[in-house]
């Protein structure tokens, strides 16, 4: 039998780490984890869907701030404690550092800045050319499902479907203590 190292289980680990960090908050109950099979059937379809594959789907408007729920920022009291929970998820990648770009670009001052604009960072096309300014309702929007909101984004994180969740990033994005 051959023995594992110590290294070996910290790069299990930190794989699974990443991997965990974009799959969600854990603050759900065994019934909330467990999807209904169109759920399962939609999340996979979304997750094999090419960058061209997404490109062919019509993005909303720049000024477009419509989400898939319905709902707007407006109508949430936006919990910045919670939103710092919630980004934990987002630093696989990003950072709410200033001046710390990661996989992703850092993310302090994102409310106001127009997308794809940190210098040095290699953007994809469509998110350079997405004519976006990330306003807190644009973010509101895009963090429900960015690959409908700018095609062919690197972007891989499926989203966060709670509006809830989505308000208290913004909020804790918008000062981030």
């Amino acid at each position: 039998m051959q023995m594992i190292s110590k290294v070996h289980y910290l790069a299990l680990g930190t794989a699974t780490l990443l991997l965990a960090a974009c799959g969600g908050g854990g603050s759900k109950s065994a019934a909330e984890q467990t999807p209904a099979a169109s759920e399962t059937t939609t999340a996979a379809a979304a997750a094999s869907m090419t960058p061209a594959a997404a490109a062919s789907t019509p993005a909303p408007a720049a000024d477009s701030t419509d989400t898939l729920d319905h709902t707007t920022l407006a109508s949430f009291t936006a919990d910045p404690v919670h939103g710092k929970q919630i980004f934990a998820q987002c630093q696989a990648c990003h950072s709410a550092e200033p001046g710390k770009n990661m996989i992703g670009p850092s993310l302090a001052g994102v409310v106001g800045r127009k997308a794809g604009s940190i210098a040095g960072f290699a953007y994809s096309n469509a998110n350079k050319s997405s004519g976006i300014t990330w306003t807190a309702e644009k973010l509101f929007q895009y963090l429900e499902k960015p690959q409908r909101v700018v095609p062919g984004t690197k972007m891989t994180f499926p989203g966060l479907p709670k509006g809830q969740d989505r308000a208290d990033v913004i909020a804790y994005l918008k000062n981030p203590t």
